[in-house]
């Protein structure tokens, strides 16, 4: 059994920040349901969430 994710198939959010649309990395496997922003800069600048 393979463990590869295909990447057609890769598990996709929106960033709250700046409304992107991001997809699943290897770096993020271990905690997936814990990311919420699609890069650094928009962690750093998370008060500014549109609704």
């Amino acid at each position: 059994m393979s463990k590869t994710i295909k990447k057609q198939h890769l598990p996709t959010k929106i960033c709250p920040v700046c409304n992107r649309s991001f997809q699943w990395r290897k770096k993020w496997m271990q905690d997936w349901e814990l990311v919420k922003y699609c890069s650094r800069s928009c962690r750093q600048r998370r008060g500014n969430i549109h609704e």
